[in-house]
This record gives structure tokens, C-alpha cells and sequence, in this order.
């Protein structure tokens, strides 16, 4: 009954002193805006510095197939395979050619006709020229004699000095005639042998100018007339022309050691030197042009072909001018990031990482062994400022 008497608003829980135990109830909230705030904060400022921070300058170097020996080059330059003996061979006469005895492609001897004009008149003038000679030989021997008459006869005084002087006279002019028409006789026959085309040396022709039919003029002025009836050239002669600008040319020395390289045949590799380099610049290009000689070739080397150059500081061995070719990049295109071999690569105009491997070191160049192929662009002295998606500008 005592129970009943107990008084229970004791045991009521009073919210305000509930509340005032925990956190407000809006603190949750606001310290989620702040972390926003913070977070856009940071958005904006590399947004920011994305969009108007400057680009880092740069150079590319290109992945290419290297050969040992380039690794003591110090100089590359491009040219062209020229033949140093070559003539457009053309005829002295004029005629049409009813003859030509080569095409493209056949080796000729010196002096060896190639080719013919029409000569029928040639042949009359020289026979008219011989048959004036003989007609003046002819004359000679009757004014030999009518000389030893007359002579004979003075000596016995029945001829008078001037039948005497007129014999001899006659007989003077007879040999000026005989002269005259030797002199014509030898420009019949030189006409005639101008109807001849012979090889000036010992050559290949390299391509055929004109077609039976047409017209041979020695210094061709219509369309339907040829000068040259083919062209050729003496195929042990070939050099390599190529053009070095005028402040590299302090670097190249007579007989200093080449390697050629034909754009033909970029696996094959010939060793040259320094032939001549002509004591003359081109103003518009600046160049100066050297003449690169073959210490030996094959029939592979043809005229006009394009050609590398690399001037060497000493001469290659044989296992270095055999060797193939290796990929390659400048080792300064190459860092070390988290124990890894990486270069970069340009894409949308942002730095791009690749993980490579690497093999030998040829002087400034690194072999590449996988992560690139030949042609590639790579950035040439890449610093701790080359990251990934870095804004790059290409100098």
C-alpha cells in the first residue's frame, strides 16, 4: 500500500537535458559542406592550372634503326648516287638515224658505234673528192714531165727561160691542187665518219633519247629533232654528292671515314670517305657540297639513287659495317620513374608515359628492345617537370 504513495515523476527523462548531452543536430550537415567547399576549391584551382598553366617546351626525337657504327658519327648528311664520267652522246653530223644498236641497260667498249645516220650523201661527196684527186694526180705527172722538157731544152738553148718559168709554174699549182683536194677527200671522210656515233669510254647506257626515223641535229632546235641519241655512264665512277651546311663543314676532312646508307636499301651499308669537298658554297641553300667516294660497291649502287651519309670519326670495322641495324632513341629521352625505364610521348599535345625496355648503348643512343616501334616521336630530355597529362608544347 506503501507503493502506491511513490512518487514517479522522478523517473520522467527531460528532453532538453537529453539534447544537451549530443552534438546539435545541424553540425553533421555543416562540416559536409565545408569538405564540398574544399573539394571544389581544389577542383578549381587544378582546373585552373590545367587550363591557363603554361606548357612545358619541348623537343621530340624520333625512334629509328641505328647501326653501330653511328655511334662515332658526327655528322649526317642526304645526297644522291652521281656518276662522275657521263655524257649525253650526241652526233657531230646531221642526218636520220637509220641504226641504233643498244637500249637501256648495255655496257658499251670505247669507240664502239652505237648507233648511225643516214650517209648516201656523205658517200658521194667523198667520192667526188677522191675522184678530184685522183684527176689531180693525174695532171701531176704531165707537168713533171713538160718541166724536165723544158728544162732540157733551155740547157740546149732552143727554149727560152720563160717557157722554162710558165712549166714550172704549172707544175707548182698542180701540187697545190693535189693539196687542196687531199683536204677535201679528209673532210669527206670526217663528215662521213660524223655519221658514225661511237662510245667515248667504256660505259653503261643509261637511257636511249631518240628513235630510228627521227632527226639527229647536233644542236637541236625543233621538236621533231634530237641532239643526244643516248646517254651513258661509266658505271665505276659513282660518288655520293651530298650537301653539308656551311657551319658543319669544319667537321668534314679529306679521306675522312663514311658510312652510306641507300635509301633503297636502308639494311645495307657501304664504306666510304671523303673524296673532295668543292671549294665553292651555294648561296641560296648555304651548302657546301661534298663528294663521298665508294670504297667498294655492287650493281645494286645505281646513278641518281638517294643516299645517307654518315661522316665518321673513325673508320668502322668489318663486324660493325655487317651488323644489323638496332631501334634506338637518345638515352636523354630516357628516366627512371618507380624503378621502371620510361620515355614519353606526346598525345593531344600532353605528356604520356611508356614503360620500355632497354638493350646496348651505341654513344648517345640507348637500344630499345620493346615499348616503341621505328617512326615513333618520342620527348628528347625529359626532366622531373615531364609527367603524365603535363601540357606540352613542341618546339
Amino acid at each position: 500500500m506503501e507503493n502506491k504513495n511513490i512518487d514517479l515523476s522522478a523517473l520522467r527523462i527531460k528532453r532538453s537535458d537529453a539534447t544537451q548531452d549530443g552534438p546539435p543536430k545541424k553540425t553533421g550537415s555543416y562540416v559536409a559542406i565545408a569538405i564540398t567547399i574544399v573539394l571544389l576549391i581544389l577542383g578549381c584551382v587544378y582546373l585552373f592550372q590545367s587550363l591557363f598553366a603554361p606548357a612545358i617546351e619541348i623537343r621530340l626525337a624520333t625512334v629509328s634503326w641505328t647501326s653501330p657504327s653511328q655511334s662515332n658519327a658526327i655528322l649526317t648528311a642526304s645526297g644522291y648516287v652521281v656518276a662522275q664520267r657521263k655524257a649525253a652522246v650526241a652526233s657531230k653530223g646531221t642526218g636520220r638515224l637509220v641504226y641504233l644498236g643498244v637500249v637501256e641497260g648495255d655496257r658499251v667498249k670505247k669507240n664502239q658505234i652505237i648507233a648511225r645516220l643516214e650517209d648516201s650523201d656523205m658517200r658521194a661527196s667523198l667520192e667526188q673528192a677522191q675522184a678530184n684527186l685522183r684527176l689531180n694526180e693525174a695532171d701531176l705527172k704531165d707537168a713533171q714531165q713538160s718541166l724536165a722538157r723544158q728544162k732540157s731544152l733551155l740547157d740546149k738553148g732552143l727554149a727560152n727561160q720563160s717557157e722554162y718559168d710558165a712549166a714550172d709554174a704549172r707544175l707548182q699549182r698542180v701540187i697545190a691542187s693535189i693539196e687542196v683536194a687531199k683536204a677535201i677527200q679528209t673532210s669527206a671522210e670526217v663528215s662521213l665518219e660524223n655519221t658514225l656515233i661511237r662510245a667515248p669510254f667504256d660505259g653503261t647506257v643509261l637511257a636511249k633519247n631518240a628513235d630510228i626515223g627521227e632527226m639527229v641535229v647536233p644542236m637541236a632546235a625543233s621538236v621533231g629533232s634530237k641532239s643526244a641519241v643516248v646517254t651513258i655512264a661509266d658505271m665505276t665512277s659513282l660518288q655520293v654528292e651530298a650537301d653539308v651546311s656551311e657551319s658543319n663543314i669544319e667537321h668534314i676532312t679529306p679521306n675522312q671515314p663514311c658510312e652510306i646508307t641507300l635509301d633503297a636499301y636502308p639494311e645495307l651499308r657501304y664504306q666510304g670517305y671523303v673524296a673532295k669537298i668543292v671549294p665553292t658554297a651555294d648561296r641560296a641553300k648555304a651548302t657546301v657540297m661534298v663528294k663521298v667516294g665508294f670504297k667498294s660497291y655492287d650493281s645494286r649502287v645505281l646513278p641518281e639513287m638517294g643516299a645517307k651519309v654518315l661522316y665518321l670519326t673513325k673508320a668502322s670495322d668489318a663486324a660493325a659495317s655487317t651488323e644489323k641495324p638496332r631501334l634506338t632513341i637518345p638515352e636523354s629521352a630516357i628516366v627512371e620513374r618507380n624503378g621502371k625505364k620510361i620515355a614519353f610521348r606526346v598525345i593531344d599535345n600532353k605528356a604520356s608515359s611508356v614503360a620500355i625496355s632497354v638493350g646496348r648503348t651505341m654513344g648517345a643512343l640507348v637500344e630499345i628492345t620493346d615499348g616503341l616501334t621505328s617512326g615513333e616521336k618520342v620527348i628528347d630530355k625529359v626532366n622531373e617537370t615531364i609527367n603524365d597529362g603535363v601540357k606540352i608544347k613542341v618546339l
